[in-house]
C-alpha cells in the first residue's frame, strides 16, 4: 500500500543573479553608464521644454484680465498645440530610450552568453537558473562572482 518514490538527480544545477552581473562587470556597468547618461540628457531636455511651457501659461494668467477673449482664445489655442506637440515628443523620446535600453541590454547579454556557456561546459553545469527565481540554494551553487571575473577577463 506505501510506496516510496526517490528521486536521484546527477543534472548539476547552478545559479546566477544577472543583475549583479550587470552592474559589477566592467562591460555591464559600460552598458549602463551609457543607458544612465541618454536618460538624463532625455530629463533635461524634457524638463527645459515643460519649464518653457509654464512659463507660457504662466504669461497667459497674466494676460488674461488684458486681452479681449479672441486674443485670449488663439493664445490658449497655441499653447494647447504646444503641449500637444510636446506630449507627442515625450512619447516618441521614451520609446526611442526604450528601444535603445533594450537594444544595449541584448547585446550585453549576447556577449556574455557564449561565456557563460563555456563555464558551464567546463564544470559540467547541466541547468544554470536565474537568482531570483530561487526560493534557497546553497551559496556555492552561486556561480555570480566567478562569472563575473571571466567576463572582465575575456572582454
Amino acid at each position: 500500500m506505501f510506496s516510496i518514490n526517490l528521486c536521484l538527480s546527477e543534472d548539476k544545477i547552478a545559479f546566477i543573479d544577472l543583475d549583479l552581473v550587470l552592474k559589477k562587470s566592467k562591460i555591464g556597468q559600460s552598458y549602463l553608464l551609457k543607458i544612465n547618461k541618454k536618460n538624463e540628457e532625455n530629463i533635461k531636455n524634457l524638463k527645459s521644454k515643460e519649464d518653457v511651457l509654464k512659463k507660457i501659461e504662466d504669461g497667459i494668467k497674466k494676460k488674461q484680465n488684458i486681452l479681449s477673449k479672441e486674443e485670449l482664445d488663439k493664445e490658449i489655442f497655441s499653447l494647447q498645440e504646444k503641449i500637444k506637440k510636446f506630449r507627442s515628443d515625450k512619447d516618441k523620446i521614451i520609446l526611442e530610450f526604450n528601444n535603445m535600453k533594450k537594444e544595449n541590454l541584448n547585446n550585453f547579454f549576447n556577449q556574455i552568453n557564449p561565456i557563460i556557456q563555456s563555464y558551464m561546459d567546463e564544470n559540467s553545469i547541466d541547468i544554470l537558473i536565474e537568482r531570483k527565481n530561487i526560493f534557497m540554494g546553497k551559496k556555492n551553487s552561486d556561480i555570480t562572482e566567478t562569472i563575473v571575473k571571466k567576463i572582465d577577463s575575456k572582454l
